[in-house]
């Protein structure tokens, strides 16, 4: 009996010792392919190639939370999400950054989204992207952020008018419209009721228009 009981305890622990030697250091259960979803511009190759991830790795031991790490070191993506998926697939999902304005200098637009980060360099502005023009544009900038929100707050149709966007302060900001025209938005609040009212007096003829405070506006 005692042998018996030998033999299974060795038995079982055989078959846990196999099991954990397939799951964590074989390569039969490693990386045979890696699934990337969500990228538009981001090539896979390169999300890849920056997740270092060998082939064959055993799936069980990847690192994710490293292998997210690595792949937002990629500046245009905005978030970057690692599973498994057995029995040899890691799925790597991904959320772009996407532009919303373009600050110019040095003969080159800076392409940066809705968090003042800075995508990527080009040599001139992305047409139907508004130039951003404050005096320290940044990351975390009050001026900066306020003149996002109002970009971001815009209806398509008024959008497509914008070729620019000035702001002195978080409380004044101006938009430069394709044919001249411009708009004095104030800060980013009321930003629905501002759109409402700019979409009427646009039918007026000006050049300036105060939508700052959308209880009292003027044309000039």
């Amino acid at each position: 009996m005692k042998a018996r009981n030998a033999f299974l305890v060795l038995l079982t622990a055989g078959v846990v010792g196999c099991a954990v030697w397939l799951i964590f250091f074989s390569p039969v259960l490693g990386v045979r392919s890696i699934d990337i979803v969500g990228n538009v511009t981001v090539p896979a190759e390169r999300i890849e190639q920056q997740a270092g991830v060998p082939e064959l790795h055993p799936l069980a031991t990847v690192d994710l939370a490293g292998v997210e790490a690595r792949v937002m070191q990629i500046r245009q993506l905005a978030s970057a999400k690692v599973d498994r998926v057995w029995p040899g697939t890691l799925k790597i999902e991904v959320v772009e950054r996407e532009p919303v304005a373009a600050i110019t200098a040095g003969g080159k637009a800076a392409l940066i989204d809705k968090g003042g980060v800075v995508i990527e360099i080009q040599d001139m502005v992305p047409p139907g992207l508004p130039t951003l023009k404050v005096d320290r544009p940044a990351a975390g900038d009050p001026t900066t952020m306020a003149a996002l929100r109002v970009i971001q707050s815009l209806p398509g149709d008024l959008a497509a008018k914008v070729r620019g966007v000035r702001a002195s302060s978080p409380e004044g900001v101006s938009l430069e419209l394709s044919d001249g025209r411009s708009v004095v938005w104030g800060g980013a609040d009321r930003g629905a009721d501002k759109a409402r009212i700019l979409r009427i007096l646009l039918r007026r003829k000006a050049e300036v228009y105060d939508v700052s405070s959308p209880d009292v506006v003027t044309l000039k």
